[in-house]
This record gives structure tokens, sequence and C-alpha cells, in this order.
């Protein structure tokens, strides 16, 4: 009996310090700094022929909270894509911040699968990606997938956050996320602090043509300590 209590004052510390903990943590969430371009449509159109579309919010997007002092880790970092000369645009143009739908700020690949990938130059903790295909008018990208890894092959420690390739013809198997509605407000991945150094983005066509595009990607996160 005279060591019960010692055993309770020490489980009830330990309790005291774990919620003190999860507080401290929760206080210390932030919304990411993300700021929206111009919006130039609202809505899902009526005639979108699409499988698996999610629907629209009809609202914006709230906040998206992760730890303060999280950023966007992908501006101005060094950056390849799967098709070496774009039809329309360099490259760094999808990570120059520049999100707005205006001639002169996206990035047109090749037909069929394409991909680009954002070196952070870091391992880092990934809290969300967001990024913005085209919302100049209303498409639906295909086969979109994300991936996070260690290594500039995709090779060591490869997560995919995101997957909405129905019929898995990106070989990346059947994803179980769903198609969407490009708009201003981007695509915003929920990454749940990942952590990886390299990022890479997927797509194979829009139902307006077989092209890929881009506007801007960004990976909101922290440098691993």
């Amino acid at each position: 009996m005279t060591h019960i209590r010692p055993v309770r004052l020490l489980l009830t510390g330990l309790l005291i310090a774990l919620l003190s903990t999860t507080m401290m943590a929760q206080d210390e969430l932030a919304p990411i700094p993300l700021e929206l371009p111009e919006a130039l449509f609202i809505g899902t159109p009526g005639n979108m022929d699409v499988k698996n579309l999610e629907k629209p919010l009809g609202k914006p997007r709230p906040p998206f909270l992760a730890p303060a002092g999280t950023v966007n880790l992908a501006l101005g970092k060094s950056i390849s894509s799967s098709d070496e000369e774009p039809v329309i645009g360099e490259i760094d143009l999808i990570n120059d911040d520049d999100k707005e739908a205006s001639d002169g700020s996206y990035v047109e690949l090749g037909p069929f699968l394409q991909h680009v990938t954002i070196d952070l130059e870091t391992q880092a903790n990934i809290y969300a990606v967001v990024v913005w295909h085209y919302h100049k008018q209303a498409r639906v990208y295909f086969d979109v997938v994300v991936q996070v890894a260690d290594d500039p092959d995709f090779v060591k420690n490869v997560t995919t956050i995101f997957n909405n390739d129905i019929d898995n013809s990106a070989g990346f198997g059947v994803g179980v996320d769903k198609h969407y509605v490009e708009t201003s407000e981007g695509k915003l991945i929920d990454a749940k602090g990942v952590q990886g150094r390299y990022v890479r983005f997927y797509s194979a066509g829009n139902t307006s043509d077989d092209l890929n595009h881009y506007i801007e990607a960004a990976v909101y996160g922290k440098p691993v300590k």
C-alpha cells in the first residue's frame, strides 16, 4: 500500500505532461501562408461527364492549419520535367509564386503521362501540397498523382499522397482520391507531415485536350532539424 501513492503521483504527472504537450502543439498551429489568385469562374459545370468527380464545396475552402513557421519550401527551388521542351513556357514558372491563369504564367507539357519534380534541397516535414494546373476555364485533369521521396529517382522512401487514377493507367495502382474541377483555389492535398526531399506531380491530359498544364505548385513544410 505504501507504494501506491508514489505510483499514482507519477502517473498523474505523466498525464499532465502529456496533456500540456498536446495543448502546446495545438496552440502552435497556424494557417499556412497561402495567397490565392483571382477567381475566373465559380462553381462546377453541370455537363462534366467525369467519373468519381468530387462535389463542389459551395463556399471558400477553410484555412489549412500546420505547425507555426510552415512555409512554401518549393518556391524558387530546382525543378525538372519529363518533357524537356515544353510546348509553352518554361518549367521554372511552376514554382515562381505566380498563380494567375494569364498567358505567360503557365507551362504546357506534351500529351500522355507527364510529370514535374521539385527538389526542396533539404529533407523536410511536408504538411500540405497545393497545385494549380489551369484555372482559366473549367477542366478536370486525369491521372493526377503526387509522390514524395528521398531521392530524385523516386526509389527511396516513396510515399503517394494523392492518386485519382481510377484505372491504374499511370501504373501506380488504382487511386481512391476523386477527380476535381480546377479553380483558383488550386488542389490542396493534406500531406500529413510526410518526410521527403523531392515532390513529383503526374498528370495525363484533361477534359479539354490531351496536354498537361501547370501554373504553380507549392509545398508547405519545415526542414527537418
